[in-house]
This record gives C-alpha cells, sequence and structure tokens, in this order.
C-alpha cells in the first residue's frame, strides 16, 4: 500500500481528492497526520510555483524527519479563481485576498462590482496546477482549468469556497448546485487530480 501525503489543512480538497484516488491501494494523509504543521509561505509568481513550494516543503520535512518512510507520495495543489472583468484577479491571491471578508461577503462584493457587466464579459475560471514529489525524484506538475462565467447572484448549497457565483453554461448552474459526482467531473481540482493520477499509474509509482 503506498502512502499519499497531500499537502492541505482543507477538508473539502481531501474528500475530493480521496474519491478521486478511492479506486487506487493507497492510505491517504494529510500534512497534519505526519506532524507538519508549519506553516508554507506561498510566495511563488503563479500557481506551479505555489504547488511546488508546498510539495517540496512536506517532502524536505518527510525526508529530515521520517526515515521509516521509504515510499510516499506527497501531492500538493495551488488553485484559484480567475476574473477576466478583474484581469484576472484575485488568481494566486484567491485566499489571501479575502482580507477579513467570509467567501459570501466577497463574491457579493464582486457581484455588486460587476452589476452592470453584461454577460459576454463576465468570463471566469478556475484553475488549478498540481505538484507531485515522488522518493526524491523530479517533481511531476499537471495544470487544468474549468471555464465558466459570474453569476449575478448566489446560487446553491454544495461545494466551498467560490462555488455558489461560479456558473458553467454548459451545465446551466453554478458549481455549488452540483452533486459531488458532477463537480468532480468538471471541476479544475478534480480533472487535475485524475491527471494526475493517470501519470503516476504510468509510471508505475501508483
Amino acid at each position: 500500500m503506498k502512502t499519499v501525503i497531500f499537502a492541505s489543512t482543507n477538508k473539502d480538497k481531501l474528500k475530493e481528492i480521496g474519491e478521486i484516488l478511492s479506486d487506487r491501494d493507497i492510505e491517504l494523509k494529510t500534512m497534519s497526520e505526519i506532524g507538519f504543521d508549519d506553516e508554507i509561505e506561498e510566495n511563488g509568481k503563479d500557481f506551479t510555483d505555489n504547488a511546488l513550494i508546498k510539495a517540496r516543503a512536506v517532502e524536505d520535512y518527510v525526508l529530515a524527519n521520517k526515515p521509516e518512510m521509504k515510499e510516499y507520495i506527497i501531492i500538493a495543489d495551488d488553485s484559484g479563481l480567475e476574473i477576466d472583468h478583474m484581469g484576472g484577479m484575485p488568481g494566486v491571491q484567491s485566499h489571501r485576498w479575502l482580507g477579513e471578508r467570509t467567501y459570501t461577503q466577497a463574491m457579493l462584493d464582486v457581484i455588486e462590482e460587476m452589476k452592470d457587466v453584461p454577460d459576454e464579459e463576465r468570463g471566469a475560471r478556475f484553475v488549478c496546477a498540481m505538484a507531485a514529489c515522488v522518493n526524491g525524484h523530479e517533481p511531476m506538475i499537471v495544470k487544468e482549468k474549468v471555464e465558466g462565467m459570474v453569476d449575478r447572484e448566489l446560487k446553491g448549497s454544495e461545494g466551498f469556497g467560490y462555488d455558489p457565483f461560479f456558473y458553467v453554461p454548459e451545465y446551466g448552474c453554478t458549481t455549488a448546485q452540483m452533486t459531488r459526482q458532477q463537480k468532480n467531473e468538471i471541476s479544475h481540482r478534480g480533472k487535475a487530480m485524475r491527471a494526475m493520477r493517470d501519470l503516476l499509474v504510468k509510471e508505475n509509482i501508483l
């Protein structure tokens, strides 16, 4: 059985990843479950940089503190929302951009700012870069996205983060109105995790 360490403390992300890897013979652990509780400074210039920073930080910890862990797969992601009308913001700042606001308040602020923006100029996308460090080898990288638009109101109670105002025209709903299975099929993180899983399987790692 392989040990997969997901470099995040976000329980919603972990649940998504666990469901996508449910067909593999793995033991999925969080950073805290292996004793890593340090704050990782995500100061990369883009999503890929930040995913690599997180994966390498956890790998350094494993190499220094977990000699018994002979085989490991460390997976980290960095993801966020890009809004065309806002010049691609919040982008890599998607969480820090909140400041003291809740996600709900931040989304309502954007909706108010964009109240007069026509549908054809409301384009947005969720982007996810994912990095995997495996037994000290060169990291593997995948990047995926899902295109949509900023809705004019919050809809749905599923998902998390910016899901309630991210509208996907092909489905006629926001990602917060989708079932977990639907969201995993089309989401940026779901697509990235499946791409990473397939890459790891192809390389006989997973």
